[in-house]
């Protein structure tokens, strides 16, 4: 274990970051991030921080006003709300409209960007799957989900379709896609079986009792599937589609493919 997660190896220097989320025991960040500081010989800490959507607001200004706290990552349910608590954004969590990781200045500003699109598509990319030219079906029109939507279509896709329960979401997902990518055929209705990349970019799966993003029964053996769910490991999805003969990536090396920028945008590393 990281001695920098230990009671012993916290001292007054060090720096501490956090992931706000709700809920919050299925997050793997802190000690993906605890090892690449260890890596690195980092004195700091990232901890689990429990935050509802009714007090997030009022999380991010206190944090603004901790001096020793460098920055947080936002993740379920806060990707996109945390947009309108930052006081600049980068490009791409302007584009998206959702944001993954602030920095927090040293006169308490916040600096918001997002990076989960980048994580998902390099993390394909270490899974032997190449996203150029294919015919990708999305679940989800949230900020992760916009977020990986752009990332494909700058990996160059053929075709997205965007699935999702709020058809007006996914249209508007893919207004503006279709603004910043005109050549790129874009979908915010279809079918999932003539897609060969099935995408879970929602929270389905988390739970027992959640339905299925997709149609389970038409999965078959000529598609990859992919979660960005890293608790539990082995979704129903994943599951379903081992069992139809899929090739599946976990949710997990998202994670691990965009940990290290993480650290970089909270001036860690």
């Amino acid at each position: 274990m990281n001695s920098a997660l230990t009671a012993a190896g916290i001292t007054g220097r060090t720096r501490v970051y956090g992931i706000l989320a709700d809920p919050i025991y299925h997050v793997k960040a802190p000690e993906v991030m605890g090892a690449l500081f260890a890596r690195h010989g980092v004195d700091g800490v990232l901890v689990p921080l429990h935050v509802t959507a009714d007090g997030l607001a009022a999380v991010v200004d206190g944090l603004r006003h901790l001096r020793n706290f460098g920055g947080f990552i936002a993740t379920v349910p806060h990707k996109t709300a945390t947009t309108g608590l930052c006081d600049a954004l980068t490009r791409e969590a302007e584009q998206i409209g959702a944001v993954n990781c602030v920095r927090r200045d040293a006169d308490g500003r916040m600096i918001g960007t997002m990076l989960d699109g980048i994580g998902f598509v390099e993390a394909l990319r270490v899974s032997g799957l190449e996203p150029r030219g294919r015919n990708v079906a999305l679940a989800g029109a949230g900020g992760a989900a916009s977020a990986i939507a752009f990332a494909l279509a700058a990996a160059g896709v053929a075709r997205l379709t965007i699935l999702n329960r709020t058809a007006d979401r996914a249209e508007a997902l893919a207004a503006r896609l279709r603004a910043a990518y005109p050549s790129l055929a874009i979908a915010a209705e279809g079918t999932q079986a003539e897609h060969d990349l099935l995408v879970n970019g929602t929270s389905l799966g988390m739970r027992p009792q959640d339905a299925a993003p997709f149609d389970l029964t038409t999965l078959h053996a000529g598609q990859f599937v992919a979660e960005a769910i890293m608790d539990p490991e082995t979704t129903p999805l994943l599951a379903a589609a081992l069992a139809a003969g899929c090739r599946i990536q976990r949710g997990l090396p998202m994670l691990e493919c965009q940990i290290a920028l993480m650290a970089r945008h909270m001036g860690a590393l």
